[in-house]
């Protein structure tokens, strides 16, 4: 799911946990991260909501988290931000901290 400035807080407010990968169109290890966030959107249909945010696109959400680095992968709960991984991280990485919020 493509998360914007404007459907965020509709996004995190779903009453499920979050998963957003913040990232760019011109960053490598984005690019490579990202078949990884699509198969975890498949594996946690129903249960999660997987989403991506393009920083350049998205310039105030990543003022908001401190978004220094791509890609950052923050997790949410609540409505809250409760977890991030940064950097090209392994899809067992991304699943074990989606499943601690489950």
């Amino acid at each position: 799911m493509k998360v914007t400035e404007q459907n965020f807080e509709e996004i995190i407010a779903s009453g499920k946990p979050v998963m957003v990968d913040f990232g760019a169109t011109w960053c490598g290890p984005c690019k490579a991260l990202a078949p990884r966030v699509e198969e975890i959107e498949k594996e946690y249909e129903g249960r999660a909501v997987i989403g991506t945010a393009d920083v350049d696109e998205c310039s105030d959400l990543a003022a908001r988290f401190r978004i220094r680095n791509v890609p950052t992968v923050i997790f949410f709960k609540g409505g809250e931000a409760v977890d991030k991984c940064v950097g090209l991280v392994a899809k067992e990485t991304l699943a074990e901290k989606l499943n601690a919020l489950l």
